[in-house]
């Protein structure tokens, strides 16, 4: 049985509203390229806001765990900071490198920002929030995600620097191997759903006790926690940031790149963090669902109040801490240790954990 959460959401509302209007007035061409054009741009702002915000709160975490105060001087509390440094970053000069393969050098930023926009814009934020919603969701997410790696080889190779092309080696085996328990885990919850569209998955995590995560008893608490790990891997932030590792590469496969070029790279850096928390939430956590407890109407109608996506931001911000608490409390890894963690336990335990969970679908063992 699925709840129906049937709470309307002010913003969608208007943009049926709008969606009217223009369907009234004009052909259907325009109309979808308005509309197609106007979402492009409610994503690229989005995109740019929560990079702004993610910056700010890692500062401040980091600060927190290491006992400072973090940006304290730009705005009250520092809020400015992260403003202030976008700025810095648009009006720096970008310098040329002699010998590079200039545009090779110039195209690979692209690909690294294309690569996290499209993920990006199949999250659903919220009920009616989706830019695209896939009957191949998962699959194009894990699709349209490994581009990335074609701009990170590309700018290693590109900038004829003997760092940035042992940093892109680096981080091409590190995505390679990491992208297979990342695929595995999610097709876990793949199996235990019985879908591959995100607005499905979410809908059939309607009360807490049918969240993926709880739904599929062991399997999916493995799976869970092996994507985490895996996701933060193919971020390359800490301890899996051996692409970037400051004191042996200086920047790793980014060495070169100045301005908005470099600006590229520390985004998608940034708003893959934020990707991979929003992948979790959506697959296991319920997604934009209320938190909803089966014959507890009282407590189910005021959880209803809550918009749809207050509660997909919540739960993928409890994630992203979890992210940097990782990063700023474990030493990083040896390329060697990295890969054996990938290689001899992580891949082995999904393949098995995947088999686990569709013996376990078979026989009707989980709580769908």
């Amino acid at each position: 049985m699925l709840l129906n959460y049937s709470r309307p959401l002010e913003v969608v509302g208007l943009l049926k509203q709008f969606d009217a209007f223009l369907t009234e007035n004009l052909p259907t061409w325009a109309v979808l390229a308005i509309e197609f054009v106007l979402i492009g741009v409610a994503l690229l702002l989005l995109y740019a806001v929560l990079a702004l915000i993610l910056i700010y709160v890692e500062r401040k975490i980091t600060a927190f765990f290491q006992a400072r105060l973090g940006p304290n001087r730009v705005g009250k509390y520092g809020l400015i900071q992260s403003v202030a440094d976008m700025v810095k970053i648009l009006i720096k000069e970008i310098i040329h490198v002699k010998k590079s393969d200039r545009f090779l050098f110039f195209t690979a930023p692209f690909f690294m920002i294309v690569a996290s926009m499209l993920t990006f814009g199949a999250l659903p934020f919220g009920q009616g929030l989706q830019a695209v919603d896939f009957n191949i969701g998962v699959f194009y997410v894990i699709a349209v995600s490994s581009l990335g790696i074609i701009g990170v080889l590309l700018a290693g190779w590109s900038s004829n620097n003997k760092y940035s092309m042992i940093g892109a080696m680096r981080s091409g085996a590190q995505f390679i191997s990491y992208e297979l328990s990342a695929g595995f885990a999610l097709m876990t919850a793949v199996v235990l759903s019985g879908t591959m569209s995100f607005s499905q998955i979410i809908q059939g995590q309607a009360y807490i006790h049918q969240w993926n995560l709880i739904a599929g008893h062991v399997p999916a608490v493995i799976a869970f926690i092996i994507y985490l790990i895996s996701g933060h891997a193919e971020t390359n932030r800490g301890p899996f940031d051996l692409p970037e590792a400051e004191s042996e590469l200086t920047a790793g496969y980014h060495t070169e790149y100045s301005g908005l070029q470099f600006g590229f790279f520390y985004l998608a850096e940034y708003l893959n963090m934020f990707i991979v928390a929003g992948i979790a939430t959506t697959v296991f956590l319920g997604g934009w669902m209320p938190i909803q407890v089966e014959g507890w109407d009282g407590f189910n109608q005021i959880m209803n109040y809550i918009p749809s996506y207050i509660w997909f931001f919540g739960k993928a911000s409890v994630l992203v801490f979890l992210s940097l608490w990782v990063r700023w409390t474990f030493p990083r890894l040896r390329i060697d240790q990295l890969l054996n963690l990938e290689w001899k336990y992580l891949l082995p335990i999904n393949m098995v954990n995947i088999l686990l969970m569709v013996i376990m679908v078979l026989l009707g063992w989980t709580l769908k």
